[in-house]
């Protein structure tokens, strides 16, 4: 982990809910903060040296991976996560004051929150135009420039709160009211943080050739060493059409036999494989361990293997002779 004198870089502006999430970090509070304008400039801050860490969006209960942090931890310099942190997600519909619900054309957001808010959307503000925005802050603190080219904005509630000149059309807009927000705090390579029982490992996973049964043999890698996914996804590599990586978190520790083994396995299959990290989950659910898969089970294969290994010898030694002879 960063000393608590680090140099944190986020997803901005202040007020996102990535901030939200970096502010969990202790010490974090105290330290130095820089936003970043997407996700690959919060990365390329830490790979250059510029941030000890960067806490960037990984995955959304609802809309699933955020495909920008995917696909930015899969290529490059190697980076590390070291911590997971969730936040609740909750949206408000801003505007400059003086604007009303019916006066509203254009919305701006984070696709992800645009996806998140759709049917109360669709039933409040039918004819709306969608503008991208780089994050949902951004978008609510454009509201305030001159030559701004929308009416409203998809943010946290915090940030209509702390800039006086926007007001807050509608509260907890957002279609589910459960709606959680995973994000990973990275480093660049370097000590692991300890197994704790409760721990996650992610992986980058190219796929070696795009023929029948491919896919199955990285499964097999887990599922043969009682190792659980809690998430797979393919991105593109950009390569060509028909190329992909996998991006998958497992249960379980590097320092876990099962999951070493595993990783052993990929990386016969695919060396290509790349290794993110291996860290305490946020929510503390300690992994399930079969019987046959624990680290004594392994260690006692290991010896028994180990054992059998003096009795291979070669014919002109005698320690090989045939049974019959």
């Amino acid at each position: 982990m960063p000393a608590p004198s680090a140099t944190y870089a986020f997803l901005g502006p202040e007020g996102t809910f990535t901030e939200a999430a970096l502010l969990k970090v202790p010490g974090a509070a105290q330290a130095s903060r820089v936003p970043a304008s997407n996700v690959n400039v919060a990365l390329d801050t830490v790979r250059a040296g510029s941030a000890d860490a960067a806490m960037v969006p990984i995955e959304n209960s609802v809309e699933g991976g955020v495909t920008a942090t995917l696909d930015a931890i899969a290529t490059g310099p190697e980076l590390r996560i070291v911590r997971e942190v969730l936040v609740p997600i909750s949206f408000v519909l801003v505007a400059r004051r003086g604007v009303r619900l019916q006066d509203i054309r254009r919305v701006s957001t984070h696709d992800h929150a645009w996806a998140q808010c759709r049917l109360w959307l669709d039933a409040n503000l039918p004819g709306a135009e969608y503008v991208p925005g780089s994050s949902t802050a951004a978008a609510a603190l454009g509201l305030l420039e001159e030559d701004c080219h929308y009416d409203a904005a998809i943010c946290a509630p915090l940030v209509a709160q702390e800039q006086p000149k926007l007001s807050a059309l509608a509260e907890d807009i957002g279609d589910n009211s459960g709606a959680v927000t995973r994000f990973i705090l990275v480093s660049r390579p370097g000590i692991l943080p300890e197994r704790t029982g409760a721990d996650k490992t992610t992986v980058v996973v190219p796929l070696p050739e795009d023929r029948p049964g491919a896919l199955m043999e990285i499964l097999d890698q887990f599922a043969s060493r009682g190792v659980n996914l809690s998430r797979i996804e393919s991105r593109p590599t950009g390569q060509y059409l028909g190329h992909y990586f996998f991006s998958i978190d497992a249960d379980g520790h590097l320092e876990d036999a099962r999951v070493a083994d595993a990783l052993a396995g990929l990386h016969r299959i695919s060396p290509a494989t790349r290794f993110l990290g291996s860290y305490p989950r946020a929510d503390n659910q300690e992994t399930v361990v079969e019987p046959h898969t624990s680290d004594d089970v392994f260690e006692a294969a290991k010896k028994w293997v180990d054992g059998l290994r003096p009795q291979i010898g070669s014919p002109e030694s005698g320690s090989g002779a045939s049974p019959t002879a």
